[in-house]
């Protein structure tokens, strides 16, 4: 028997007397207890109360329906809370809460991640712990907000997938040479590819190596090796310093000795072409009077040679004494008599030119006077 069916059980009806309840007396009962409630008397009451809360929402809407946003700032606007819109710099106009919803990202404030004790292994089986920073920022605030896994986890993910990538195709040498720039822009590069695969919207603006060290088990070689390296690069600046100095100062000296090689050559071509010159004209003056010059030639050769010569050649062949007085003080002057001290004494010694006589003179005995002729009997 269903529940409504006449039955002696009058219990199981839901209304005692058989009737729905009233409505209207409910609505009226909670008028009349909210009129109470405000301090008014009837519906008038009610009615100013309603007006007020109504009157307060609209402020509040209103208020909600603008959103100021900074120059380093956007605004992500959430409408039911899917994606609707970027808002950019300014003051911009919403629906207010909870239809729409503004998210701000700061997408100019550059943020850092940093690294420790990343242990790779490099291309020659070489284990290397390293310490890296990475400098980013927010590009595209929805990606930022919405990316898989968040912007930070992905960032660690992808960042420690580049450096093994990177660093793990290259040898410990050329790790730990001059070329961890180039490095290190590469794994920055790598690292932009990965984070733009994943839609992170973060934009890489730095990626530095702090620190490369090898296991400490094998640092003590690996400290000589530096110090091996260091030592090699000093002295190859030392080597670049000194050619930097002498290469100018040879190139100087070259240049001086190729002046003066340049200056003695043409010297030696004007004196070769006076020479050529004036032989061409003596020629003009033999072939005209060949024996006046030759004799003037020959006259002309022994003054040249003969002027400076301070042996006196006297001619004794005539018949006859002779007396000849020799200038001892011209001849002296012209040889230039040498004055060399005695060792023991300190007295000067004069040499004296030396004086060629005809054979005659040269037969004479060792006492008699070489300077003193034979005079003739007087008659």
């Amino acid at each position: 028997m269903a529940w409504n069916e006449p039955g002696k059980d009058k219990k199981r009806e839901p209304w005692q007397d058989g009737e729905p309840p009233d409505f209207d007396a409910a609505l009226k009962q909670i008028k009349d207890r909210l009129a109470q409630f405000f301090g008014g008397g009837g519906g008038s009451g009610l009615t100013i109360a309603i007006a007020v809360i109504v009157a307060l929402l609209l402020v509040v809407a209103l208020a909600d329906s603008f959103k100021q946003i900074n120059e380093s700032t956007r605004g992500v606007v959430l409408r039911f809370g899917k994606v609707n819109r970027i808002m950019t710099a300014g003051l911009n106009l919403k629906w207010p809460r909870p239809i729409e919803e503004v998210l701000v990202v700061d997408t100019a404030r550059v943020q850092s991640y940093s690294a420790q004790r990343v242990r790779i292994l490099t291309s020659d089986e070489n284990l290397l712990d390293i310490d890296f920073n990475v400098q980013f920022r927010a590009e595209n605030p929805q990606q930022w907000l919405f990316g898989a896994r968040g912007p930070e986890t992905n960032l660690e993910q992808a960042s420690e997938s580049a450096v093994r990538q990177v660093v793990g195709s290259n040898t410990m040498d050329k790790i730990l040479s001059e070329e961890r720039t180039a490095m290190a822009s590469a794994a920055k590069e790598e690292l932009q590819r990965l984070l733009e695969r994943y839609h992170t919207g973060i934009v890489v603006t730095g990626l530095n190596f702090q620190n490369l060290r090898p296991p400490e088990k094998v640092q003590a070689a690996f400290d000589d090796a530096i110090a091996a390296r260091e030592d090699n690069q000093r002295f190859k600046n030392q080597a670049d310093a000194y050619a930097s100095k002498v290469v100018p100062e040879a190139g100087g000296a070259a240049a001086r000795v190729r002046t003066a090689a340049e200056g003695a050559k043409q010297s030696a071509i004007a004196k070769a072409t006076g020479d050529a010159n004036r032989f061409e004209l003596l020629l003009a003056q033999y072939q005209k009077s060949p024996v006046v010059t030759r004799k003037r030639l020959f006259l002309e050769t022994m003054q040249e040679v003969l002027a400076n010569n301070p042996k006196v050649m006297v001619d004794v062949s005539g018949a006859g004494n002779h007396m000849m007085v020799l200038p001892l003080e011209q001849l002296l002057r012209n040889a230039g008599a040498a004055v060399t001290p005695t060792p023991n004494t300190g007295r000067t010694t004069l040499e004296a030119p030396a004086v060629s006589a005809s054979p005659a003179a040269a037969g004479r005995s060792p006492n008699q006077d070489p300077l003193r002729a034979p005079r003739e009997p007087r008659q």
